[in-house]
């Protein structure tokens, strides 16, 4: 084989995309999709790839009445990390991590982050053996508390923040949990994959 068919043959084979490359919106420039296990089996996030994509419905909204939608500080507790969207699909990614949808059912159920168990807020304290604490008698040993990453709505919402507080004063480790702030709201911003209604 001559080098002009050699040459011809490598340029072919570049001209064919891999089947990841194809998407035009990616998450990261290195990193089209990212593929989390669910109860259900493996979910692939993506983000939309229509360009003209726009948000919609309650998540478009600008203003809601403060109290109780107030804006988030950036930390809710001292010792607490605030994280973005990459650092949350990494833990997503983690089987170590545990990511908590801190919202209530009925918000859950129009969607949520694949991935993501749902402990609303309300009932966090009663859920955390299964995050790895133990009941003693003061309240809760959380010496082997797992590591968890826990969002709501956005910033105007102060779901996570509470729990979060919660789980701290009944003795979580604040150095084991993350926030992510922008919430759903972000999440649906940047077009990202949601379980269940999509809008």
């Amino acid at each position: 084989m001559g080098p002009k068919i050699l040459l011809a043959a490598a340029l072919a084979l570049t001209a064919i995309p891999a089947a990841a490359e194809d998407l035009e919106v990616n998450i990261r420039k290195d990193r089209p999709t990212v593929t989390v296990q669910t109860p259900s089996g493996p979910v692939e996030i993506r983000r939309i790839q229509d360009t003209d994509h726009e948000v919609t419905g309650e998540w478009a909204r600008t203003s809601r009445a403060c109290p109780p939608f107030c804006i988030q500080p950036m930390t809710p507790a001292p010792g607490v990390e605030t994280i973005g969207e990459l650092e949350l699909l990494d833990m997503l990614e983690n089987p170590d991590v545990t990511v908590i949808d801190s919202r209530t059912l009925p918000w859950f159920e129009k969607g949520s982050i694949p991935g993501a168990v749902n402990i609303p807020y309300t009932q966090i304290i009663d859920h955390l053996a299964v995050l790895g604490c133990e009941p003693d008698f003061d309240g809760w040993d959380c010496e082997n508390a797992q590591e968890v990453a826990l969002f709501c709505n956005g910033l105007w919402c102060g779901q996570s923040p509470t729990a979060i507080r919660n789980m701290i004063e009944a003795g979580y480790p604040a150095a084991r949990i993350h926030y992510y702030r922008g919430g759903m709201q972000s999440w649906r911003v940047l077009g990202l994959t949601v379980t269940g209604p999509g809008e």
